[in-house]
């Protein structure tokens, strides 16, 4: 069904033609979400001629922050450049002239074929959707970025359709970490919000040739990460989803709007802790954040990186400071450095180093198996479902 919002009580007669007789009239913004509420079937808002541009942007971005499948088409007496580009921003899929109703009806004929393509991407997990990892650290420095590139190229070298993506938008060091240089980014992910679909989706993907594991890195000015929403990376996950065995999301070290987006929609949040106390403090204080908005507990895993340091602080302070075990371990290498500065991942560069095959532990024990993957564990094999791969 669609939702015309127009002040006009004729206005549900003038565009019957391109309507059709399913459509439910409303006069007041306020009335939108109520009817969205009440009826699910609603997958459609168009927005008439008369009512203000900054009223229809506010009403696209606000209800498609819960439901990024809703189209929105906007209906202008004249269609000029700035109310496009700025509807465009708001989410809404496409700004048709009032006067073209041919027009009308082909935007709310590809409109509506989007939004069932990504319900059919987003209507409930099942045993063949993609698993979304999070890797998250409450402290710059500990590592992050390098667990995230090499279980993703890790996972990728094992013949899963592996996606990385990196959120943090001002500095993030994933396409330099494995010598990529993409013309693509987040920012032209933000640029399809509200019609991202699997094609789109291909256009932004980088490959790393080593391992085949594709890519979506940070913006190339930090200026963009201002202009991604948080949306985006929802809507992201969504389609990914889809596309993809795994979507490994690496973060910056705060728990901005997007890092709290890819949590919630995680299957797994991998927690990076290092022997030092401001690093141990903050990531416990975090841990109290994603406790007080619900994150699952089960869901989460703490990894120990640099974990034979000499420092004075040992496995289980950590533990007893977190209050929460500790369940795989990554010692400490200089091969590491070195490989981040060639632009390798250790974990395939050098794959007898224990580095790397601490990697790869963390990897079959803490991801594969727990999904339900067989690993083989070097003459001992663990039996669970595999999954099928499209």
């Amino acid at each position: 069904m669609t939702i015309l919002w127009d002040l006009d009580p004729r206005a549900h007669s003038t565009y019957r033609f391109a309507l059709g007789a399913d459509v439910e009239q409303i006069f007041a913004p306020a009335q939108i979400g109520r009817a969205l509420q009440d009826n699910p079937n609603h997958h459609l808002v168009v927005i008439g001629p008369d009512i203000p541009i900054e009223q229809a942007c506010s009403i696209a971005e606000l209800e498609r922050v819960d439901r990024p499948e809703l189209g929105v088409i906007l209906l202008r007496h004249r269609v000029d450049v700035n109310a496009l580009a700025q509807a465009l921003r708001a989410g809404v899929r496409e700004v048709v002239q009032v006067d073209d109703q041919p027009a009308l009806s082909e935007a709310v004929r590809r409109s509506l074929a989007l939004t069932e393509q990504l319900r059919g991407n987003t209507s409930g997990a099942s045993a063949s959707d993609g698993k979304v990892l999070t890797v998250f650290s409450a402290k710059g420095g500990v590592g992050k970025t390098t667990l995230a590139t090499n279980i993703a190229a890790y996972l990728a070298s094992t013949g899963a359709r592996t996606l990385l993506v990196d959120v943090d938008l001002m500095f993030g060091d994933v396409a330099i970490s494995l010598q990529l240089v993409p013309d693509r980014s987040m920012s032209d992910v933000a640029a399809m919000r509200g019609r991202l679909d699997a094609p789109g989706l291909k256009s932004v993907v980088s490959t790393h040739p080593e391992s085949g594991l594709d890519v979506i890195p940070a913006p190339a000015d930090p200026g963009d990460a201002d202009r991604i929403p948080a949306v985006v990376v929802e809507e992201l996950i969504r389609v990914a989803r889809g596309e993809y065995d795994y979507i490994v999301i690496d973060t910056p070290p705060n728990l901005t709007e997007h890092v709290l987006t890819a949590c919630d929609f995680s299957d797994l949040t991998i927690l990076i802790a290092t022997l030092d106390i401001p690093a141990v403090k903050n990531l416990r204080l975090a841990m109290n954040t994603l406790d007080t908005l619900g994150a699952s507990k089960e869901a989460r895993t703490i990894v120990l990186n640099r974990s034979d340091a000499k420092v004075g602080l040992r496995q289980e302070d950590v533990e007893a400071a977190l209050k929460y075990p500790i369940s795989a371990t990554v010692p400490t290498s200089s091969s590491v450095p070195a490989t981040v500065n060639r632009g390798v991942v250790v974990v395939l560069d050098e794959p007898r180093s224990p580095v790397a095959a601490a990697f790869r532990e963390v990897v079959d024990r803490e991801i594969r198996q727990r999904f339900g993957e067989e690993v083989d564990t070097g003459g001992k094999r663990s039996f669970g479902l595999r999954r099928s791969r499209k």
